[in-house]
């Protein structure tokens, strides 16, 4: 039994998700994911930066919802078919257990090689790497980074 567990542990068998966002694809442990939710209109305040797309109620709490896409110098876009990606936070703040991320689509799995070839291309604020999927390439992004940044606007 425990080398079954070892086994589905491992860096060969690791799951990813693929999350889609407007302008790039995320590549996220699949355990960094909470939940998928529809999109809702978030709760937004005065005086926000512009990644900040306001507060939304899950389950009891209320999370902080931001766009990858303008914390790293792009554009914040909510498509149709958007939805937002429950994050679990990493930064070990007692009050702050989950970020939600706008995302566009519906995430996929997948299984994460350990041989997967590297990207060489630049990068973005709060990206830490790039690798190929195929013919795609997707974005590493930088989850404490995020949480630091909502953190250093006040805004958890």
């Amino acid at each position: 039994m425990s080398q079954t567990v070892a086994t589905q542990n491992s860096a060969a068998s690791l799951t990813g998700l693929l999350v889609p966002l407007a302008d790039r694809t995320l590549l996220l442990p699949n355990v960094a994911v909470a939940e998928l939710i529809p999109y809702r209109a978030p709760q937004t305040s005065d005086g926000a930066p512009e990644w900040f797309l306001g507060q939304i109620a899950w389950r009891d709490l209320r999370l902080p919802l931001l766009s990858f896409e303008a914390a790293s110098g792009g554009q914040a876009q909510i498509a149709s078919g958007a939805r937002v990606a429950v994050i679990n936070a990493l930064g070990g703040r007692p009050k702050v257990k989950f970020l939600a991320l706008l995302v566009q689509g519906i995430p996929r799995s997948f299984k994460v090689a350990s041989d997967l070839p590297a990207a060489d291309v630049e990068l973005a604020p709060l990206e830490l790497g790039a690798a190929r999927v195929g013919d795609e390439v997707v974005r590493i992004p930088d989850l404490a980074g995020l949480e630091q940044l909502l953190a250093d606007a006040g805004l958890i």
